[in-house]
C-alpha cells in the first residue's frame, strides 16, 4: 500500500495521522485533501510539506468533479477520509454543514472511490454513535448505534452509507470507532487544549454542568496506528474500535490539568450543561487487540504533560488560532468574552 489519499488530513487527527505515516513507512507518499474550514490548518503540516513524498490539494469532499480528478491524478491505493465537521457543540448552533460534509460527503467519496476500482477505504468515525452509557458497559463494535447529538447523527448516517456500500457492492470499506482524543495540533474549543489555553491566560474553563460526565481519552498518535492498522490488516465491511482505557470525569481532568499548569481551582466556571450531554463514553478494545494486534500504547498522565509541554512550546500557534471567528463562536457558546 504506497498512495494514499487522505481526506481532512489539515485537521487534528488528520495531520497526526499523514505525518505519522510519512514517518513510519519511507515509501508511502500521501495526497491530502482538506477544504480548509475553520478546523483545517495547513500550518499543522508545515515540517514535512516540502517531503516529495506529500502533495496537499484545496477542495471539498462534496465536489465530486474534484474527488474525481484526485483520485486519477496518482495511483491511488486506499482512501482513509477524516474529513469532517467534528464539534457537537457546533452541530447544535447549526446541523446544516454536518449533514453536508459528514453525509454528502462521504457519499461522494464512496461513489467516486468504486468508480476509481479503490482497493481499500476506510472510514474515521467516532464513539458518539454509540450514543451514551450508565455507570458500567463499554461499547463493542456490536452495541447498536443510538447518537443522541446532530453530529453523532451525522457520523452514524456515514457510517451506514459504508456499511452499504460493502454489502451492496462488495465495497472493499472498513470503519473505526475511536474515544475521545488528546495530543499536538488540536483545534482550541476541544476541552483539552481550550482548558490549557485559558489557563495559562489565567481566564475561565467553562465546566458543562457539575462535570460529571465521563470520556475516555486516547492519545491521537494511539489512535493513528489504530487506524494504520485497521487500513493494513483489518477485514473489509468490519468496525473497529480504539479506546484509551483512561475514563476520567470533565471535572477530575480539569482538575488534572489545573494542577499540571499550577493555576487556581478558582478558575473553574459551572456552566449551563450541554444539551444532550452523553453522560458516559467507554470502548471494549478487545476485537481490536485479537484481530490487530493493537492496544494503546502511551499511558494518559505521560500523554497529558507531553500535551501540556507542547501547547507550552507552541503558543504561538495556539494564539493564531484564538482570534477573530473563534472569539464570536466562544462568546456565543460560553456567554464570556475571551480577552
Amino acid at each position: 500500500m504506497k498512495t494514499l489519499l487522505v481526506t481532512g488530513g489539515c485537521g487534528f487527527i488528520g495531520s497526526n495521522f499523514v505525518r505519522w505515516q510519512l514517518q513510519s513507512y519511507p515509501d508511502v507518499e500521501i495526497v491530502n485533501v482538506d477544504k480548509l474550514t475553520y478546523a483545517g490548518n495547513l500550518e499543522n503540516l508545515t515540517d514535512i510539506e516540502d517531503d516529495p513524498r506529500y502533495r496537499f490539494e484545496k477542495g471539498d469532499i462534496c465536489d465530486r468533479s474534484f474527488i474525481d480528478r484526485v483520485l486519477t491524478s496518482a495511483s491511488i491505493d486506499a482512501v482513509v477520509n477524516f474529513a469532517a465537521e467534528s464539534h457537537v457543540d457546533r452541530s447544535i448552533l447549526d446541523s446544516g454543514p454536518f449533514i453536508q460534509t459528514n453525509i454528502v460527503g462521504t457519499q461522494v467519496l464512496l461513489d467516486a472511490s468504486r468508480k476509481a476500482e479503490i482497493g481499500r477505504y476506510l472510514q474515521v468515525s467516532t464513539d458518539e454513535v454509540y450514543g451514551t452509557l450508565g455507570d458500567n458497559g463499554y461499547f463493542t463494535e456490536d452495541t447498536p448505534l443510538a447518537p443522541n447529538s446532530p453530529y453523532s447523527a451525522s457520523k452514524t448516517a456515514a457510517d451506514l452509507l459504508v456499511r452499504a456500500y460493502f454489502h451492496t457492492y462488495g465495497f472493499p470499506a472498513i470503519t473505526t470507532r475511536c474515544s475521545n482524543n488528546y495530543g499536538p495540533w488540536q483545534f482550541p474549543e476541544k476541552l483539552i487544549p481550550l482548558f490549557i489555553s485559558n489557563a495559562l491566560a489565567d481566564q475561565a474553563l467553562p465546566v458543562y454542568g457539575k462535570g460529571n460526565n465521563v470520556r475516555d481519552w486516547i492519545h491521537v498518535l494511539d489512535h493513528c496506528r489504530g487506524i494504520d492498522a485497521a487500513l493494513r490488516s483489518g477485514k473489509p465491511g468490519e468496525v473497529y474500535n480504539f479506546g484509551g482505557n483512561s475514563e476520567l470525569t470533565n471535572i477530575d481532568l480539569t482538575l488534572k490539568l489545573l494542577d499540571a499548569l499550577g493555576k487556581p481551582r478558582t478558575l473553574i466556571r459551572h456552566v449551563e450543561d450541554r444539551a444532550g450531554h452523553d453522560f458516559r463514553y467507554a470502548i471494549d478494545t478487545t476485537k481490536s487487540e485479537h484481530e490487530l494486534g493493537w492496544k494503546p500504547e502511551m499511558d494518559f498522565e505521560t500523554g497529558l504533560h507531553s500535551t501540556i509541554d507542547w501547547y507550552l512550546a507552541n503558543s504561538a500557534w495556539v494564539d493564531r488560532i484564538r482570534s477573530g471567528l473563534y472569539l464570536d463562536y466562544y462568546e456565543n457558546q460560553y456567554g464570556t468574552r475571551l480577552a
